[in-house]
């Protein structure tokens, strides 16, 4: 559906602000689909993010600050997100060896469980509702890319 439609709105100030506007509402609408599943699985997206991020870096651990660093949203709470994911059992927290300062975190068996649970009902949202092929889809890619500079 058309952004008009959605907002119910018919002008613009440009294209440009049009643009703008429409990728704040898709991004939002995305959030909103991605909860659900997430939910449903205990989950919130910034805890999400953070077993995608060790999953990635596994069997190796980061640290809470490598953690923030990597994480979509940098607004979120990296120590406590993991303080909830080891409450949780998905993620496992040991004192560094290096800098007893530091926490190493790493992600756990039913982190990667967890993960492969969410996989299916992700890859479907991606399948049937992001509806652009993959040619469409680095042009998107290089769109976004460009706008963040």
């Amino acid at each position: 559906m058309k952004l008009e439609e959605e907002i119910k709105q018919s002008k613009f100030i440009s294209e440009k602000q049009k643009a703008l506007i429409n990728i704040i509402y898709t991004a939002n609408w995305i959030s909103s689909v991605q909860h659900k599943i997430f939910k449903k699985n205990g989950l919130t997206a910034p805890q999400y993010n953070v077993l995608r991020i060790l999953r990635g870096y596994s069997p190796k651990a980061l640290t809470v600050s490598s953690i923030q660093e990597r994480m979509l949203d940098k607004m979120s709470n990296a120590s406590r997100l993991v303080d909830k994911l080891v409450e949780k059992g998905f993620a496992a927290r040991t004192i560094n060896g290096e800098d007893r300062r530091q926490v190493d975190v790493t992600i756990t068996n039913s982190g990667l469980n967890v993960l492969d649970k969410i996989a299916p009902d992700l890859q479907q949202f991606h399948d049937e509702t992001i509806c652009v092929d993959e040619s469409e889809a680095e042009i998107v890619n290089k769109v976004l890319d460009k706008i963040r500079g």
